[in-house]
């Protein structure tokens, strides 16, 4: 019997020794921090990762995740400096960097957290595009537009519930429907404009060049026509040299050569007829291979 005392209370022992090691030792992971609690007090701050311990019932652990986290946020609408609408979708990137002002602000709920981010951050960016123009929104790149409302709300949010701002990034701004479709009817009728303008141009090039085709065109032909008749002249003015030559070497030849070519010329066709006097010289030849000279 008093074996039996003996190993129960040595168990017993063991087991105390057990629950009180599970209950006093705790580890911080390293994508972790945590603060210490005694009945809902905050007693230990900033509790780095490793191998820590409290004491059992009287105080309790609270970690939180400090990786960098993602807040998606739903598409707004903002006004720009000239009151135009945009639609902005984007997102924000956030960390834990001081547990205690964190857990006294959200008491460690992410979705408290969320709750409190999201306004602000919308706040944010309604806040610097309605300080911009759209061509100054359209114009800048996204990374730059967005330095000066992450750092602004990262001091902020700091101080307010320990978390850090890392980044808000813009995944896409559109404009609203009906600003579109007016944004797109007003560049289809500057692409129209455009178009008649150049069509314009186009057709006064045109005519200039088909003008100056039509007078070159003129300038050659009288050029041309000129050209032949200088040749026709010069032609004509040989051959009647050559006739004159000719006629002078020997007249009764040439007179009967000529002669001859009207009589060919005067019987070439079918039924000519000629009304002549037999003794009219057109025939001289006819009658006499040398006729008598007057």
């Amino acid at each position: 019997m008093m074996i039996n005392n003996r190993s129960l209370l040595i168990v017993g022992g063991i087991a105390a020794v057990a629950w009180l090691a599970s209950n006093s030792l705790y580890v911080v992971d390293e994508t972790e921090r945590a603060v210490k609690l005694r009945f809902g007090e905050i007693i230990e701050e900033d509790i780095q990762p490793g191998l820590h311990i409290k004491v059992p019932i009287t105080q309790t652990i609270r970690t939180f995740d400090t990786r960098v986290r993602t807040l998606d946020t739903d598409p707004s609408r903002y006004l720009t400096l000239e009151q135009k609408a945009v639609i902005v979708d984007s997102y924000v990137q956030w960390q834990v960097v001081n547990p205690t002002r964190y857990y006294e602000a959200t008491a460690g709920d992410e979705l408290m957290a969320i709750r409190l981010i999201q306004p602000r951050v919308d706040e944010s960016l309604r806040n610097e595009f309605g300080r911009l123009t759209l061509q100054e929104i359209i114009a800048e790149r996204r990374d730059d537009l967005m330095t000066g409302p992450a750092d602004d709300l990262d001091s902020l949010m700091r101080e307010e519930l320990g978390v850090a701002i890392i980044d808000i990034r813009v995944k896409r701004i559109d404009l609203p429907e009906d600003v579109s479709t007016a944004v797109y009817n007003r560049m289809s009728s500057e692409r129209e404009r455009q178009a008649r303008e150049w069509r314009a141009q186009g057709q006064e090039e045109a005519e200039r060049v088909r003008a100056n085709a039509d007078r070159r065109r003129q300038v050659l032909l009288a050029q041309a026509r000129a050209r032949s008749e200088t040749l026709r002249g010069e032609g004509d003015a040989e051959a009647a040299a050559i006739f004159s030559e000719a006629y002078g070497q020997d007249e009764e030849f040439f007179s009967f050569w000529r002669s001859l070519d009207a009589y060919r010329q005067s019987f070439e066709g079918d039924g000519n007829m000629l009304v002549l006097d037999p003794s009219s010289e057109f025939f001289q030849y006819l009658k006499s291979p040398t006729p008598s000279r007057q």
